[in-house]
Order: C-alpha cells, then sequence, then structure tokens
C-alpha cells in the first residue's frame, strides 16, 4: 500500500470510483430514513408517521438493582441528548412489567404534567405482556390513542396494541426491521450500562460497611467527603483522617490496601 506520491493519489481515485459505482448500483437496496418511517407507518397501521419514536427496556440481575432506560430516535438518528434513565423502586422482586408500568408511567405523567408533545411512537422491548404493562400506564395517565407496539425478542415479532391478533412479521432483510432492531439494541445497551454502574456503586458502598468499626454514619460522612465509594478506597490514611477519626481511617486504609479487588461479576443483567 504506497503511503505517498502518484502511487498513493492512485489508489485514492480507484477508492472514490469503488464508492461512487457501489453507491450508484445499490441505492435502491438503502431507503431514506423518510421512506423507511413511511414504511413502518403502513406495516404498523400507525395514524400519522413516527417521527419521534421512544423505546423503553429494563434491567436487572434476578431483581436486584433494577433500572429502566428510554432511547429516543428523531428525525433518522438517535438522540443522546433526550435518553433518559430511571431507577425502579416500587418494584418488588423479579417483575418486568410492572418494571415496564413504572418506567412508562413516570415519563409520561412529567410530560402530561408539562403540556409536552408525546411521541409519534412509543417501542417496548419485549412481547405481550410488557405491551399490555405500558398500555395501562398510558389508561391511568388519561393518555389514549398513543401509537404503542413492542418487539418480542428472538422472533423479532411486532406487536401492535389493539391488534395483538395479528402480529407483525417482518422480512429479516427489511430496513423497516432493522430501524427497530436498531433502536431497541441500543435501548438494551443503554439500560444494561446504567445497571451495571448501579450494582458497581452498590457493592462498592457495601464494601465501606464491611470494614471493622465504621458504620453507615461513618459511611455517608465518607461518600459525601470523596464523592463516591472508589475515591474512598484509594484515599491515603491521612487524606482519610481529614474526614473521620485517625484510628477509623486507618483501619480503612489497611483494609482496602491490602485486600484483594472486588471481584468482577460477570454475569450478564437481565432485560426484558
Amino acid at each position: 500500500m504506497p503511503q505517498r506520491g502518484p502511487k498513493r493519489a492512485l489508489v485514492e481515485l480507484v477508492e472514490k470510483n469503488a464508492k461512487l459505482c457501489f453507491d450508484q448500483r445499490f441505492r435502491v437496496l438503502r431507503p431514506s430514513s423518510r421512506a423507511i418511517v413511511e414504511a413502518l407507518e403502513a406495516a404498523l397501521n400507525l395514524p400519522e408517521k413516527p417521527r419521534r419514536i421512544e423505546c423503553f427496556d429494563v434491567s436487572h440481575i434476578q431483581g436486584t438493582d433494577k433500572v429502566a432506560s428510554m432511547v429516543v430516535w428523531e428525525d433518522g438518528k438517535l438522540r443522546r441528548g433526550d435518553y433518559r434513565k430511571f431507577i425502579i423502586r416500587g418494584v418488588a422482586g423479579n417483575d418486568d412489567f410492572a418494571s415496564i408500568h413504572e418506567a412508562v408511567e413516570r415519563r409520561y405523567r412529567r410530560l402530561r404534567d408539562e403540556q409536552k408533545s408525546l411521541p409519534g411512537l412509543i417501542l417496548i422491548d419485549g412481547g405481550v405482556g410488557q405491551l399490555h404493562s405500558a398500555a395501562q400506564a398510558l389508561e391511568q395517565l388519561g393518555i389514549i390513542n398513543q401509537p404503542l407496539a413492542s418487539i418480542a425478542k428472538r422472533e423479532e415479532i411486532l406487536y401492535v396494541y389493539g391488534q395483538e391478533n395479528e402480529p407483525v412479521r417482518l422480512d429479516r432483510h427489511s430496513p423497516i426491521l432493522h430501524l427497530v432492531q436498531q433502536i431497541r439494541d441500543e435501548t438494551h445497551r443503554f439500560a444494561v450500562t446504567f445497571h451495571r454502574q448501579r450494582r458497581g456503586k452498590r457493592q462498592r458502598e457495601s464494601a465501606l460497611l464491611e470494614v471493622p468499626g465504621v458504620g453507615s454514619r461513618t459511611v455517608e460522612k465518607l461518600l459525601r467527603h470523596f464523592g463516591s465509594a472508589a475515591r474512598v478506597e484509594r484515599a491515603s490514611a491521612d487524606e482519610l483522617a481529614a474526614v473521620i477519626s485517625r484510628a477509623q481511617a486507618e483501619r480503612v486504609a489497611a483494609h482496602f490496601h491490602s485486600a484483594v479487588p472486588l471481584p468482577d461479576h460477570s454475569e450478564m443483567p437481565k432485560t426484558s
């Protein structure tokens, strides 16, 4: 591969020509985002083209550290600035349906109270059960006629609320399915990332309480001063003594500086 000179210029020309030929030949197989949205409107029997799609997923491990995520697709691209995270607080145990219900209810209660526009389509990562949980949350808020659908894992079947008896099965090469999968996969990634952050934080805070002679009030002081459990673990005895007693500081420093690092729990969070 030439790095400079006339031969390098020739390689760049060949690459440019090849790309132009490829685009001209296969342009028909790469429909615009507008064309895909129009096809999605027809496939799901929506009242209008969904300019904005908001998608939800939940993540946990056996019901612990439950969180939910919402990602936004608008005008042909993901809008990361509009993503939202939810810590699920009102659900006991491993209940994906109730978790979806809480996340959807909190999101659209706020939009309703602030009199903001609703999305063209709400998409749920899950099957009919998750779909109905989301629909119930919207109904309790008095939100009706809101386009709502879900995509089931593995089967990759789309269920549209009100048309559950006629699920939408798209060809695996369909640009519509690829768009929905892109949004769903991003929601899944965002939920899993947030879950891992929450789980790691909880594990580190629990590790502080394992230090002999250190109680919850001492842990609260340390976290307030250092900002995170990780910074507490890295702090020296002198730095810790600026916040707590010298005896406690030396115990904390000795515990973490001589302790084996926390294990990396490789179990993947469960998502819906």
